[in-house]
């Protein structure tokens, strides 16, 4: 695979960077760059941004409101994205929701949806997890029972990101016990306004509330807000966690933090010397680099796979893995090149107008923050215990 970039993806590169610059506040950029709280607006403020310049769903098809982007394109766009310290965007309706629905919707909820995960005026939340029921997502324990012209939902999930936020919910839930689990779920669309639902929030270990649980009591969900065919949502699942697991390996944000670490490395001291010189932390440096170079590469044939209509299989497994350690590493390595000044932790120093002086470097505050929330990276998405099984049930054909 050519890794040169040719004139027209040099010329979109610059292209991109100056959109970017235009576009992106300064203030926003500053809280993304500090690791300041954000709240919602200002997600949906760079989400406006990207859709008014028509580069917000720019991995859907180009009849359904996307951009045509090569794979390469799509790759330019999050670096220079990541590089200027732009918000991440929600993936949960754009990256997760989107593809299933133009996969496996229906015309009708093609034309509903898809133009309001857009406009922002849905947002959406992702309704897997359960407790007992994570990684191994199959033994859910949600009920739909079908009555008349709509289901009656009962249950419980967990973990769901940002759903104090969220308009609407696409969620798993058994519709058949009497066959095999995989066999018995469906994929349903619930308004989160709807009676009976409760969300409530889980406070993790870094201070911050992202996550929540949801309680489902006797929700009552229209028929036509069932996505692909009753008891096979199982292949709307597996569909859309590919795409998760993709985007989980997060390339362009690794290669930022390594970036980062390699300017902390320069200047922090060890012996009198910087530490980027210490042979034993330049040998981890580069370590993590060689590794990073060779997913980048892997992540690009992926993508470029499948926008040849090639959904991807096993290798979204492998670049979760690989991915999700490579950015836990990059974290822990920044967080032994600050050594003690790393320790403090906080949680109101995260909040915009926070202004007392820093402990040690400005970069040393949001490190323990993201060292803990990086731990998390291999589990969601199904921990890569689970990823290693898919990889060799699929490829080793065990």
């Amino acid at each position: 695979m050519d890794m040169t970039f040719s004139p027209e993806e040099d010329a979109f590169r610059r292209e991109v960077r100056a959109f970017v610059k235009e576009a992106l506040p300064s203030t926003l950029a500053a809280k993304v760059r500090t690791g300041k709280r954000l709240d919602k607006m200002d997600y949906v403020t760079w989400h406006k941004a990207l859709n008014a310049r028509g580069w917000l769903a720019w991995h859907w098809p180009a009849e359904q409101s996307g951009t045509g982007w090569t794979p390469v394109q799509k790759h330019i766009f999050e670096e220079e994205c990541v590089a200027a310290c732009a918000p991440r965007v929600v993936p949960f309706g754009l990256n997760m929701l989107g593809p299933v629905l133009i996969k496996f919707g229906s015309e009708a909820q093609k034309r509903h949806y898809l133009p309001r995960i857009l406009s922002d005026e849905d947002w959406w939340c992702q309704g897997y997890s359960e407790p007992g029921a994570g990684s191994d997502l199959a033994s859910l324990k949600s009920r739909a029972e079908r009555r008349g012209d709509h289901y009656v939902v009962n249950g419980q999930k967990t973990w769901t990101t940002l759903g104090h936020y969220a308009d609407w919910m696409f969620c798993l839930v058994k519709t058949d016990t009497s066959v095999k689990p995989q066999e018995g779920i469906s994929f349903l669309l619930v308004d989160m306004k709807s009676p009976g639902v409760t969300v409530r929030p889980i406070v993790t270990l870094d201070g911050e509330h992202e996550v929540n649980e949801v309680f489902l009591e006797d929700v009552r969900v229209p028929l036509d807000n069932l996505v692909g065919e009753e008891n096979k949502g199982w292949t709307c699942a597996k569909y859309l966690l590919t795409y998760e697991r993709t985007g989980i390996a997060g390339v362009a944000f690794a290669k930022q933090s390594l970036d980062h670490l390699k300017q902390v490395a320069r200047d922090q001291k060890k012996n009198g010397r910087p530490l980027a010189e210490d042979p034993l932390f330049a040998a981890r440096l580069a370590e993590v680099e060689i590794d990073l170079l060779a997913m980048e590469t892997f992540n690009l044939r992926t993508v470029s796979a499948a926008a040849a209509g090639a959904a991807p299989g096993p290798e979204s497994s492998m670049l979760k893995i690989k991915g999700t350690v490579i950015r836990q590493q990059i974290t822990e390595l920044l967080r032994r090149a600050v050594g003690p000044h790393a320790l403090p932790f906080v949680p109101e120093a995260f909040e915009e107008g926070y202004n007392e002086p820093p402990i040690g470097p400005d970069y040393a505050m949001p490190l323990a923050r993201q060292y803990f929330n990086m731990r998390k990276l291999s589990i969601y998405g199904g921990s890569n215990e689970i990823q290693r099984n898919i990889i060799a049930k699929q490829m080793l054909r065990l």
